[in-house]
């Protein structure tokens, strides 16, 4: 394959209303084509209605079982999920089922905790099973993480979510498909060590020279839902 096709997946969607409110922002107006849905959170429904009704959002599953935050004496947990993760896995897909009408098109999770056993083997199952790609794990989908706002440990790093940022990025891709993730958002209801950066990358998603440089770069846009099974 020696086309550049380019996924572009705004993770958390249905956190929080401020959130839906950034992700569709970067949809509508920007170059994201795809988003990952936290199930157990409130704001889900309405992000899940808004996919619903705008099938140019591909859909995807963010599982959700604990967030981490880097404090002086180190990690610390901010929420978790207490109980069997295999069930835990079938409560949110069935959730997922509920909301959005349909599978997920892709399966990843937030803090990439699917990274490690035991969570690796039992999403592994699922995405053979669902027949959809699961973030670092697909021969299909190469991920790319390099658009955040932060370093090691939370450290702030603003250069990390520019315009010059998205434009190296795009310059930079290899020949096949690349998922690129980010985290859209708007100001307002989100208690989160992620949260001022959330606009700052609307603004990059969104801006006008991102689209003409794919252009001249010759890199086409795509969602999950787009790809070949």
């Amino acid at each position: 394959m020696t086309e550049r096709l380019l996924i572009v997946n705004a993770d958390d969607f249905g956190r929080s209303t401020c959130i839906n409110r950034g992700v569709i922002e970067a949809h509508e107006r920007g170059i994201v084509t795809s988003a990952s849905l936290m199930v157990r959170w409130p704001a889900s429904e309405e992000a899940a209605a808004y996919a619903r009704a705008n099938t140019g959002l591909s859909l995807g599953l963010h599982f959700d079982i604990g967030e981490w935050a880097y404090r002086e004496d180190g990690w610390v947990q901010l929420y978790g999920v207490e109980g069997d993760l295999q069930a835990e896995v079938a409560r949110q897909l069935a959730r997922f089922r509920t909301l959005a009408g349909r599978d997920p098109t892709h399966l990843d999770s937030h803090q990439h905790v699917h990274r490690e056993e035991p969570l690796r083997s039992i999403m592994l199952g699922l995405a053979r099973e669902l027949r959809v790609p699961l973030r670092e794990f697909s021969e299909q989908v190469r991920y790319c993480g390099d658009f955040f706002g932060q370093a090691a440990k939370g450290r702030p790093y603003p250069e990390g979510i520019t315009v010059d940022r998205l434009l190296r990025i795009v310059a930079s891709l290899r020949s096949g498909v690349t998922e690129l993730g980010c985290h859209p958002g708007l100001d307002g209801d989100l208690e989160s060590g992620y949260r001022d950066e959330r606009p700052r990358e609307v603004e990059a998603l969104c801006d006008p020279r991102i689209p003409i440089t794919l252009g001249s770069e010759r890199v086409e846009l795509r969602s999950f839902a787009s790809l070949p099974n």
